[in-house]
């Protein structure tokens, strides 16, 4: 069986034969003379050496099956059917390319040439789409980004480059990809930190993500589901999907979230009530900093920082409690603010992480980096029809933005995170196998 070349690999060997020919016969071949276009257009000369090198392959294919030409042959599998034209891309369109037909010794089942059935496997329409939509290029200008409108390849009527056309080829691959990333298996990955957030798309659909952290320092974009609103139910539907694609609900993971109450309650009712949660700190500053008159936001703001730099949690409540004492005159609902959540602010110096380690995961901002990228993948989407395509657009957006993920600066010191979590496990399973020791009591009195 002839060895089937990739269509790549079928360019690369035209390219490999020497520039400098003899003189040309009569009876030159397509790629011959292509050599007197080389000066005027490198692009077209490569593409004519491709198509000739393919279209030898599907020949010798088509030999290696019916035999030799105007020859006979006891053993072959198939007899030629002539030729059709069709399709296979190129830089970010469609090619017509001839190639021949082949059908069973009594002409009933088309036998299909691997050759071709390789070459038009590439989803390469699907991947130039998707690349340039994730770039910022429209619909409308695709053709002329990918085909110079000065060029020698010109475009024409069905060769993939139209805007609608590049409008399916995105939708198509991006569900697909989207499907595989909501479904993919989440065991591999020792994550020890999750991160929770919400964002809209347009002004009426609302999209929760997470990103996990994994025990080497490592981001992984987790999921996304829709929602009317970031209430618990839809936060629930996250869990549960990861929780399907393996990420275990006995294990003790830190959360960081805004400090929206739905997600702190959806996160206690999944993984229990001794869950570690740490709520944002600049979201908490900011929350505090707004309610207040512009004559006490440096003093407040200094505390703050303080508050945050300290090692010993116990410390850091006590000054943040006299802090609201102080003004609980002069600003009654900032110091409410302050002594909301107290617990979930405090949460990572409570877990006596290293300052470099609490600077990381005191704060959101590895997801909200990760949402700027997604409104910068969707800044061209100006009318958001329905959920399935915020979906497909922020499923993407994630998954751009995972490219540029960087290490978590303090990654050296997430060993102590893994340990102070391991405790958590154990005091849990403690209290599990206290409950059930009373309920067994229980049961033989």
């Amino acid at each position: 069986m002839t060895k089937i070349i990739h269509l790549k690999t079928a360019l690369c060997e035209g390219l490999k034969r020497p520039l400098m020919q003899p003189a040309m016969p009569e009876n030159a071949t397509a790629l011959t003379m292509s050599f007197d276009e080389l000066r005027g257009s490198f692009e077209k000369f490569c593409l004519n050496a491709g198509i000739e090198v393919f279209q030898q392959l599907m020949d010798d294919e088509a030999a290696a099956l019916c035999g030799t030409r105007y020859e006979r042959h006891s053993n072959r599998q198939g007899r030629r059917w002539g030729k059709i034209t069709g399709k296979i891309g190129y830089h970010g369109g469609q090619m017509d390319v001839e190639r021949p037909r082949i059908r069973d010794q009594r002409g009933r089942r088309e036998i299909p040439l691997a050759s071709w059935t390789t070459g038009q496997s590439e989803d390469w329409l699907g991947k130039w789409a998707m690349n340039q939509m994730l770039i910022n290029v429209s619909t409308r200008k695709f053709r002329r980004s990918v085909r110079l409108p000065e060029g020698d390849i010109g475009t024409s009527n069905g060769d993939g480059t139209s805007k609608s056309a590049a409008s399916r080829h995105f939708v198509a691959l991006s569900s697909r990809k989207m499907k595989e990333w909501m479904a993919s298996d989440l065991t591999p990955l020792d994550l020890v930190a999750i991160q929770i957030d919400g964002l809209y798309a347009g002004r009426d659909i609302l999209l929760v993500g997470a990103v996990g952290i994994d025990s080497a320092g490592h981001k992984h974009p987790l999921g996304v589901v829709e929602g009317a609103t970031e209430n618990a139910t839809t936060v629930q539907a996250l869990l549960d999907n990861m929780i399907d694609r393996g990420l275990d609900p006995e294990k003790a993971y830190l959360f960081i979230v805004d400090g929206a109450k739905a997600l702190t309650k959806a996160i206690r009712r999944t993984f229990g009530g001794d869950t570690p949660i740490q709520r944002c700190q600049v979201h908490k500053s900011r929350n505090i900093l707004e309610r207040l008159p512009d004559s006490l936001h440096a003093s407040v703001h200094a505390v703050l920082r303080q508050v945050w730099a300290l090692n010993d949690a116990d410390k850091a409540e006590k000054m943040l409690r006299n802090l609201a004492r102080r003004l609980e005159q002069q600003a009654p609902g900032s110091a409410a603010s302050i002594l909301e959540g107290l617990d979930e602010i405090l949460c990572v110096a409570r877990l006596g992480l290293p300052y470099e380690l609490r600077r990381s995961l005191a704060c959101t901002n590895i997801i909200e980096n990760m949402n700027g990228t997604i409104r910068q993948v969707t800044r061209n989407v100006k009318r958001w029809r329905h959920a399935s395509m915020a979906l497909r657009w922020v499923s993407a957006g994630m998954m751009e933005a995972a490219k540029g993920f960087r290490r978590l600066k303090a990654y050296k010191h997430l060993p102590k995170l893994k340990i102070a979590l391991q405790h958590i496990e154990k005091r849990k399973s403690a209290d599990l196998n206290n409950v059930a020791k009373l309920a067994s009591k229980k049961k033989a009195a």
